[in-house]
């Protein structure tokens, strides 16, 4: 006889591991719900709320932790971690149903997060590419046709030259090209409207023309991604998160376009300066949420908003790192992730080393994204991040016999 633990993260793991011991069909669904353990942080409850729902939490075998004031109601709010079995929180998503203090409501929430983190985002359509998410990972090569971004400016300042790039990388597995006009590392001056057309808009046009790939436009300004999107461009990459360009929002609805919100504290010019948080993760999460909230107001398809948690925008190196480790808690928003670490200062800091020697962080950071819940990786190096992303899939959504 031998003893070891084991590592079940999802249902279909659930699936597998029952069926490699003999446990029959029947019994693998009987005892699915049980097997899966989730933790859900709810934020900002009222202590006569909270009170029921760790009470009816304990009722099923399960557990609440709650603030200490919240049994006396010596505090205003309190966020609740509710830790249980799948089956555990199901039963209380029904319970809370029948409850009065908007229980019903947080009800919902939590049936709708848990359904958006057990399943991969719904798959879409753009251009002629349909990306299946789940299935693999999908790459964006950046193209950044500026004379000042932070690894690779000036090296395609003309159309020409960023086309054949964007055409290796094409050939090199990115699904995605991601145009950029305007620097966005730590300082970077804003540029005007105009310049930013000037620089994007001849090499939009000749990818659309010249290629089948994706082409995305990296800018905060409305009237860039109206531009870009006139000559055909797919989606818009929106650094702000539909924050900088009042605009935005109906530019992509009018053009029934693929849009990326990300997070970021402050602007590109005052980001880095001193980034804080009370709750890092909660804080961005609130952030994207609100996002999507002015995207759909705007009319923006949903099943075409992708979320970028921002790493390198407004966050330290350990608060980067910590959103690495922690990315599956945005699977909750139930939509697609993007996560861009490429050649990001905080893995120069992390290894001691300068911008042209990243290739082994970056990858090393890539692989643990993917592992942790991302669906799009934007990088530079596409050729060798492809590499290390189907490595990641082959390990992680490997097909069993039977």
């Amino acid at each position: 006889m031998s003893v070891r633990v084991i590592q079940i993260k999802d249902q279909a793991e659930a699936r597998s591991v029952m069926s490699e011991i003999g446990v029959g069909p029947a019994g693998i669904e009987l005892m699915m719900p049980k097997v899966i353990t989730r933790i859900i942080r709810l934020c900002g409850v009222k202590p006569i709320p909270a009170n029921i729902i760790k009470q009816e939490m304990l009722s099923f075998g399960g557990e609440a932790a709650t603030a200490y004031g919240s049994i006396n109601h010596s505090v205003e709010t309190t966020d609740l971690l509710v830790f249980g079995t799948l089956k555990q929180l199901n039963q209380l998503i029904e319970k809370l149903k029948i409850h009065q203090f908007g229980l019903p409501e947080i009800a919902e929430e939590i049936k709708l997060v848990l359904l958006n983190h057990e399943l991969a985002p719904k798959a879409f359509k753009l251009s002629n590419k349909t990306f299946n998410f789940g299935q693999r990972t999908y790459i964006m090569g950046i193209l950044n046709v500026t004379p000042d971004s932070f690894s690779d400016g000036g090296k395609f300042n003309d159309a020409d030259s960023a086309v054949a790039c964007a055409k290796q990388m094409i050939a090199s597995g990115a699904d995605i090209i991601d145009v950029g006009g305007e620097s966005s590392r730590p300082g970077a001056k804003p540029v005007s409207v105009e310049e930013e057309k000037q620089r994007v808009i001849p090499v939009v046009r000749a990818l659309v023309k010249q290629t089948d790939a994706v082409i995305s436009i990296d800018t905060t300004k409305a009237e860039v991604a109206r531009a870009a999107l006139a000559v055909g461009a797919h989606m818009v990459n929106d650094i702000s998160g539909l924050r900088f360009d009042p605009e935005m929002a109906s530019v992509v609805a009018e053009y029934k376009a693929a849009l990326c919100i990300m997070h970021i504290q402050g602007n590109p010019g005052n980001m880095q300066k001193n980034p804080e948080y009370s709750d890092l993760m909660g804080e961005i999460r609130d952030y994207l949420s609100q996002g999507l909230e002015i995207a759909q107001k705007a009319g923006i398809l949903s099943e075409k908003i992708i979320v970028d948690p921002g790493i390198g925008f407004g966050k330290t190196v350990e608060q980067n790192l910590e959103i690495l480790q922690r990315l599956a808690e945005f699977k909750g928003l139930g939509r697609p992730i993007l996560i861009g670490t490429s050649r990001k200062s905080f893995i120069g800091k992390t290894l001691d080393l300068p911008i042209d020697q990243m290739l082994e962080g970056t990858a090393a950071t890539i692989a643990v994204a993917i592992s942790n819940g991302a669906d799009i990786i934007r990088v530079h190096d596409v050729a060798e991040m492809t590499r290390v992303a189907r490595m990641t899939d082959s390990i992680l959504r490997r097909k069993k016999d039977g």
